[in-house]
C-alpha cells in the first residue's frame, strides 16, 4: 500500500499498474456475530462506535467486468449508519442472498462486511472485458451494482432484478484502502476537487438528481416551487442546488439558524426554520396534528406569494410525510426516498386522491443519471458540500455524528490520502469556484 500511495502522491499514476496489489488492506467493517448487539434498544440509542471496526481484510479476487481501486477518500452516507446499527435488517442478509447468485458473487458472503458507498481514487487493476478504464485512471464511483442478465433493467438499470447498492447490499465498499467495483460504476474524478471533495457527492448527488431532475423522478421544470426538507443536509443540499440551477424556486426547510444561513449561501431565499417556528406534526406517537399541516402550508404560501409546492422533495419519511402530502399543490408530486425518521409513513389519502397528487418512489440513480450528476460537479455547476473530514481510524465517530444529526452537508473520510487538500488537477477552475466549494466547511 505504501508504494501505491507514494506513486499516486508523486503524480506517477502510470506506475500504479506495475506495482503488486497488496494481499490485505484496511477497511471499515461490521461483524456478523455482532448483528444482535443492539437488540431491544431504540434506534437513537444504537451507537455506531461500538459496531464499526477497522480491520485488516484479504483483497478480493478480481472478476470479469470489475476493477480494484486504491481509495484515496470516501464519505459517510445514511446507509452506513443503517448498516452499523443493523436496521432495518442486518446487511448480512443481503450478502448471503447475493452470494447465492453465482460462484463469483459468493465472494461477498463473508462473516464481515466492508462498508461504504462513495469513493475517489485510482484504478489499480481491471478484470477481463474492461476496456474503458485502465490502471492509473483517477475516478469516482457511483454505487449502483447491477447484473443486467434480466430484461427488466435494460430500460432503466435501477429496475434490474439484481439491482443492489454497492457497499450496502454488496461487500468490499469504499470506506477502505481498496475497493472492488463493477467497471460501469466508474466515472472521471472532477479535476478541480480534492480527493475528499470528489468522494463526497456520489451517492447523494446522484440520488437527488434522479429524485428531482430526471424524468424517472419529479421531472422538475423552470418555475416549479420545490419544498426541500433538510435543505442543508447531505441530500437536501444537492436538491437545493439542482432547484436553483434549473430555474425552480426552492422552499428550504431547516432546523436551525446556522442551517438557514447555509441555504442562503447556496442562493436560496425562501427558508423555513421548523424549530424556530415550532412545527410539531405529531401530537403523540400515533396521532398527527392536521392543524400543524395547515399552519405549515399557510407559511409556504406566505413565502411564495400564494403558491403551493409543485414538488415535495421527501426523505425524512414518517415524521414529515403526512405534512408533505397535504401541502403539495393539486396535481403536485411528492417524490420520496430514504425515510431517515422512519419507514412506516402515514398520510390522509383524501388529500392525495381528491387532489390528484402523485407519490413517486425514487432510489439512487441509473448510470446515465449518475454520470450526468457527476458531469455537473466536474463543470463546477454543482458543488460538494463537505463540512468535516475524518481519518479512516475515526470513521465510527463520523458515522455516529451523522446518526445523531450533528453534521451539515456531507462528512468525508480520508482512506489512503494522508492529509486533506490533495488531488487537485485543475487549480484554475478550483479558484473560480473556491468560495462555493468551501461554503459548508467547518460548520
Amino acid at each position: 500500500m505504501k508504494q501505491i500511495l507514494e506513486a499516486i502522491l508523486s503524480g506517477d499514476n502510470a506506475a500504479v499498474g506495475e506495482l503488486d496489489v497488496p494481499e490485505h488492506y484496511r477497511g471499515i467493517t461490521v461483524h456478523a456475530d455482532e448483528a444482535a448487539m443492539f437488540d431491544g434498544l431504540d434506534s437513537k440509542e444504537k451507537d455506531p462506535r461500538k459496531s464499526l471496526h477497522l480491520d485488516d481484510v484479504p483483497t478480493p479476487e478480481l472478476g470479469p467486468g470489475e476493477a480494484l481501486v486504491a481509495v484515496m477518500a470516501s464519505a459517510i452516507n445514511y446507509n452506513t449508519v443503517w448498516t452499523s446499527i443493523f436496521e432495518p435488517v442486518s446487511t448480512f442478509s443481503f450478502l448471503k442472498r447475493y452470494g447465492k447468485l453465482s460462484p463469483l458473487t459468493a465472494r461477498h458472503d463473508l462473516p464481515y462486511h466492508v462498508v461504504g458507498s462513495d469513493l475517489a481514487g485510482v484504478v489499480l487493476r481491471t478484470g477481463p472485458g474492461v476496456n474503458a478504464w485502465k490502471p492509473g485512471d483517477e475516478v469516482v464511483a457511483h454505487c449502483l451494482s447491477v447484473e443486467l442478465e434480466s430484461p427488466d433493467g435494460h430500460n432503466d438499470t435501477m429496475l434490474d432484478s439484481e439491482q443492489r447498492i454497492w457497499g450496502f447490499e454488496t461487500n468490499f465498499g469504499g470506506l477502505a484502502e481498496i475497493a472492488l467495483v463493477k467497471s460501469n460504476q466508474l466515472m472521471p474524478k472532477p479535476a478541480h476537487l480534492t480527493w475528499e471533495e470528489a468522494a463526497s457527492p456520489g451517492l447523494v448527488n446522484s440520488t437527488a438528481y434522479r429524485q428531482l431532475v430526471s424524468a424517472n423522478g419529479a421531472n422538475m421544470k423552470q418555475g416549479d416551487v420545490v419544498l426541500v426538507w433538510g435543505a442543508s443536509g447531505g441530500l437536501g443540499s444537492y436538491a437545493t442546488q439542482f432547484a436553483l440551477n434549473g430555474g425552480a424556486i426552492p422552499v428550504c426547510v431547516v432546523s436551525s439558524p446556522e442551517k438557514a444561513e447555509l441555504c442562503r449561501a447556496m442562493g436560496a431565499e425562501l427558508i423555513i426554520d421548523r424549530t424556530a417556528e415550532g412545527y410539531k406534526f405529531w401530537k403523540d406517537e400515533h396521532t398527527q396534528d392536521q392543524k400543524e399541516w395547515k399552519r405549515f402550508g399557510a407559511r409556504i404560501r406566505e413565502l411564495t406569494g400564494g403558491d403551493d409546492p409543485d414538488i415535495v422533495f421527501e426523505h425524512p419519511g414518517r415524521e414529515t410525510f403526512g405534512a408533505s402530502v397535504y401541502v403539495a399543490r393539486k396535481g403536485g408530486t411528492i417524490v420520496t426516498c430514504a425515510s431517515t425518521s422512519g419507514f412506516m409513513h402515514e398520510y390522509d389519502n383524501r388529500y392525495l386522491w381528491m387532489n390528484l397528487k402523485r407519490i413517486i418512489g425514487s432510489h439512487f440513480a441509473n448510470y446515465r443519471e449518475a454520470w450526468e450528476a457527476n458531469r455537473l460537479i466536474a463543470k463546477g455547476m454543482v458543488h460538494p458540500t463537505v463540512s468535516k473530514v475524518y481519518p479512516l481510524e475515526d470513521t465510527a465517530q463520523a458515522a455516529y455524528d451523522v446518526h445523531r444529526n450533528l453534521h451539515q452537508g456531507k462528512v468525508g473520510v480520508l482512506t489512503l490520502a494522508p492529509t486533506e487538500g490533495l488531488g487537485v488537477r485543475d487549480p484554475a477552475l478550483r479558484e473560480q469556484h473556491l468560495a462555493a466549494i468551501n461554503r459548508f466547511r467547518n460548520r
